[in-house]
């Protein structure tokens, strides 16, 4: 069997929680392969609303297993006090989660120094979520950090505060008074306390090398889905550097984050909303600074499911589309949110960009440099879409995408809830 891919392709929020749910029913297995809390997997079924930012989101699915690879990065006070107890009796994550012994260990003073690290940019923030992820991977790639299965180890503790004592010495070069920041609420020696709890909690779960256990899987026949978090426009090579995550955020992150081989890759879902938004700071092309991009922040509740910061907003941008599905070997695409734009008369779609007066369909090399996003316009719909009608207008709006990036639109998803979802193009 193959491993099919499920990520999104512009700068995260693009709903990849809700289609992972919808799509698990046809896996066995679900795999989170790179990021860490700093994700916010939002799914609604039955009336209620729930967030997962290191939990797979095939967690609700009875009959799935669900896996937490080798590059994704954990937090343990999130993963037990935020995520699994927020789940209550709607998911049985004992029975159905498998956590790789590989996956690096967030701890709190990792959070510390995100912190300061951010507040020592003043104007020149990249928009970090402080939940500790660019120190966890830069103590990964200079083969310092703590792996998850390092806590059955007796020297655990000796080697966390060896790692503590190194941010601290960071810290205090710092000269930044951080005896007051609050992390959820509580000081350092309170979240620390906490942590080591969460912890020991963790220790009842089940942990594997999770390689071979997917391996192993796929050799047996079963259906695996690695999903995503972030976007690839996020991607640490590939993003729009330095306004980037930690982590390979693209297919390719699948093979290190899961220790699986290129050839075991079929499918790649890429997902993306009828429009671009983005959170914290970094260019944005065809962002919106008036009342239209307004209007959908507003119809869109486009405020960060982890952070609650709010999301700029602008029209779709196919250069940067076509981009990501090049990088990411896109097989089919998912629209999202294509109901925000029900109540628009007429709809932008960036289709070239204007860079030192040469007009183009690529990616420059740095996005920040000046660029004048040109338009296509084209007739609104104007009218709500339903499971058993997709207005004319939005048919063409997808055809015009289709054109553009030569992938069929195989997923028309058109409000929160899984049951807003249709399946255009079964796969």
């Amino acid at each position: 069997m193959k491993v099919d891919v499920l990520l999104g392709l512009q700068w995260g929020d693009e709903g990849k929680g809700k289609i992972v749910d919808v799509l698990t029913p046809d896996y066995d297995i679900v795999a989170r392969f790179q990021g860490g809390p700093n994700a916010g997997h939002t799914l609604e079924f039955n009336n209620k609303k729930f967030i997962l930012n290191t939990i797979p989101s095939g967690i609700f699915r009875e009959g799935a297993t669900n896996v937490i690879g080798n590059g994704v990065i954990i937090d343990p006070h999130i993963l037990v006090n935020k995520e699994i107890k927020s789940l209550g009796t709607e998911a049985d994550v004992r029975s159905s989660l498998i956590i790789s012994k590989k996956a690096h260990l967030i701890i709190p003073s990792h959070k510390l120094l995100d912190f300061i690290y951010e507040s020592h940019k003043r104007d020149q923030k990249i928009g970090s979520t402080l939940k500790g992820i660019g120190p966890t991977y830069t103590d990964k790639v200079a083969r310092i950090g703590l792996r998850i299965g390092d806590i059955f180890n007796p020297d655990f503790a000796q080697r966390y505060q060896q790692l503590k004592e190194a941010h601290m010495r960071i810290a205090n070069s710092y000269l930044i008074d951080y005896k007051d920041v609050k992390f959820d609420g509580m000081n350092f020696d309170e979240y620390e306390a906490n942590w080591f709890n969460a912890v020991n909690e963790l220790k009842n779960f089940r942990f594997e090398n999770t390689e071979y256990y997917l391996n192993h899987a796929l050799n047996n026949g079963k259906n695996i889905l690695a999903e995503g978090a972030q976007g690839a426009l996020l991607d640490i090579d590939f993003g729009s550097y330095p306004f980037v995550t930690s982590s390979n955020t693209t297919t390719a992150g699948v093979c290190s984050g899961l220790g699986i081989a290129p050839s075991k890759i079929d499918k790649v879902f890429g997902i993306f909303k009828a429009y671009c938004t983005r959170v914290g700071s970094g260019p944005f092309p065809t962002e919106l600074f008036d009342k239209t991009g307004t209007k959908m922040q507003t119809i869109g509740n486009e405020f960060g499911s982890t952070t609650g910061r709010s999301r700029r907003c602008g029209w779709l941008d196919l250069p940067l589309l076509k981009y990501s599905s090049m990088l990411n070997g896109v097989t089919d695409l998912i629209m999202m949110k294509a109901d925000v734009l029900n109540d628009f008369d007429e709809i932008l779609v960036c289709n070239k960009y204007k860079v030192n007066n040469i007009l183009t369909d690529e990616t420059p090399f740095d996005l920040n440099e000046p660029i004048e996003a040109q338009y296509l316009k084209i007739k609104g719909w104007n009218s709500e879409i339903k499971s058993n009608h997709v207005p004319k207008e939005l048919k063409n709006y997808m055809e015009l995408i289709e054109n553009e990036t030569r992938l069929p639109i195989s997923v028309l998803s058109y409000g929160p809830d899984r049951k807003a979802t249709q399946i255009l193009k079964p796969w």
